[in-house]
């Protein structure tokens, strides 16, 4: 078989530190969040905001975190991406090359797509592990991509993998973590979905932004009406993407419409899309429920995000209110049953 023949499957996530170190931490979230993607303000006051004051003074928080989160094999993300990546490689077979990418840090994707390139293959498979479209995540992902596959004289024929939010794989793989824990043991189901700017929401389609605040510097927006349904009315809405996920789910695990909801966590400033996860978790505290059951789907490895965020300090909120327990749903990580479904994924994008 020629080189050429072979085609270069991608897997792309969002980044990681090199180390825990507060410095390696401080040089992550500078190129994270320096994206213009990621906060959407012009260059200048965007590396004011970020070099200034975000980055200085979240580094040194979130490098505790990490520490906590980082093991033996270093990095989550990094261990569970390669082993994907390898069971993937598996699945597909020695007519495909597949290979781990960061959009920040490192493995670099420039890197990463100049050795493919330097294999010989003739197509190129883009893979953002991005459940559902945001610009903040997909775009830039895909952005950057083009952008360096761009700079070469022999550009190579590409192609990528859609948001997979609604596919039948996914979500099977994501309801077997579910029923794994006995839902219809714990007091509620959180679906827990990374937060955006209320204005990325706005920006995504002309419904939820008639339908929202004009002025995108007024208090926070009351919220996209996509999150009813159809689904399939504006495919590009995130919180309709998140809400389309979190329903199936919630459908396939047998749960009732009392016994669920979604939230969004990480947020930034109040200015996010609502509600906020950590508040529900309080409320649910409060209303007297014991046990917590949190399913994070926009994540498809486990990370900062999921572990600690939800794992530890969603749990440590509730206990402070009153609840009991927050069992964090474990990521699909390198799973079979989420090879299988990313496998299919590909072969369908090739």
């Amino acid at each position: 078989m020629e080189a050429k023949s072979r085609t270069g499957v991608v897997l792309i996530n969002v980044g990681t530190p090199d180390s825990p170190a507060v410095g390696d931490v401080r040089r992550y979230l500078r190129e994270f969040l320096g994206d213009g993607r990621v906060i959407d303000l012009p260059w200048l006051g965007r590396k004011l905001l970020v070099n200034g004051i975000i980055a200085p003074f979240r580094a040194p928080k979130s490098a505790k975190a990490y520490r906590k989160l980082w093991t033996p094999q270093g990095s989550p993300l990094i261990v569970h991406g390669n082993a994907l990546v390898e069971a993937v490689q598996q699945r597909l077979g020695s007519s495909f090359k597949v290979v781990l990418a960061m959009r920040y840090q490192k493995p670099a994707l420039p890197k990463v797509l100049d050795e493919l390139l330097r294999e010989g293959v003739g197509h190129v498979v883009l893979v953002p592990l991005f459940p559902q479209y945001s610009s903040a995540a997909t775009g830039t992902a895909l952005q950057e991509a083009m952008r360096i596959l761009g700079t070469y004289t022999d550009v190579p024929s590409v192609s990528s993998v859609g948001p997979f939010h609604a596919d039948e794989g996914y979500l099977n793989a994501f309801k077997q973590r579910i029923e794994q824990h006995k839902p219809e043991t714990y007091d509620h189901v959180l679906f827990s979905f990374h937060g955006l700017p209320d204005r990325h929401i706005q920006r995504s389609h002309t419904t939820c932004s008639g339908a929202m605040q004009k002025d995108l510097d007024s208090t926070p927006v009351a919220g996209c009406p996509c999150e009813q349904g159809p689904y399939d009315k504006h495919p590009s809405c995130y919180k309709m993407q998140c809400h389309a996920t979190a329903r199936a789910l919630a459908q396939r695990s047998g749960l009732s419409s009392d016994r669920w909801s979604v939230g969004f966590q990480s947020r930034l400033d109040q200015k996010w899309v609502t509600p906020f996860s950590d508040r529900l978790i309080e409320q649910y505290a409060k209303a007297g429920m014991k046990r917590l059951l949190v399913v994070s789907p926009a994540f498809v490895a486990d990370c900062l995000e999921t572990v600690i965020e939800i794992g530890d300090e969603y749990n440590e909120l509730f206990q402070e209110h009153g609840g009991e327990h927050v069992q964090l749903v474990e990521s699909l990580n390198a799973g079979p049953d989420w090879a299988d479904a990313l496998t299919r994924l590909v072969r369908e994008a090739c």
